[in-house]
């Protein structure tokens, strides 16, 4: 990719390149949550399997922290805990700093087979780079975070 003075980007079709393969690993990684969604339980939306990975990595979380983490609002936090819930998948404890939020966790059933699906989607991510050397994978993750970090601010005006 043609880089100027700067290391900006000047080859409008480098760019044209990455949003096209970025917009493919976007719905491809839609289709693979749903997929894992399903193994995690059968009536689980893809949302709901991100809210267990946040909430697994979490430990034990406010379910307004949740909404604020994915974005969404307190009424649609609420629906994909309570689905969650119903599911045995998490359970929901008062907060004991403050009794009107409430803290959610995995259940046994929920970690299990959360880890499940996890160990699933991380044995396809070993074979997809298994052929990749270690420090191509190590920069494919520096890349990927750096553009992450770039999608989470605020857009310039």
């Amino acid at each position: 990719m043609p880089l100027g003075d700067t290391g900006a980007v000047t080859d409008e079709e480098a760019l044209v390149a990455v949003e096209r393969e970025v917009g493919l690993m976007f719905r491809r990684g839609r289709a693979r949550v749903a997929e894992l969604s399903r193994r995690v339980h059968p009536e689980l939306d893809g949302m709901a399997y991100s809210m267990l990975g946040y909430i697994e990595q979490a430990g034990r979380v406010r379910v307004t922290d949740v909404g604020v983490h994915f974005a969404v609002g307190k009424g649609t936090v609420s629906r994909q805990i309570r689905a969650l819930e119903e599911l045995g998948l998490v359970a929901r404890e008062a907060d004991p700093l403050d009794r009107r939020a409430a803290l959610v966790s995995l259940t046994d059933d929920g970690r299990r087979r959360f880890e499940s699906a996890r160990d699933v989607r991380m044995r396809r991510v070993r074979e997809v780079m298994g052929g990749w050397s270690r420090e191509d994978v190590d920069r494919f993750a520096d890349l990927l975070h750096r553009f992450n970090e770039v999608l989470g601010e605020p857009p310039a005006e």
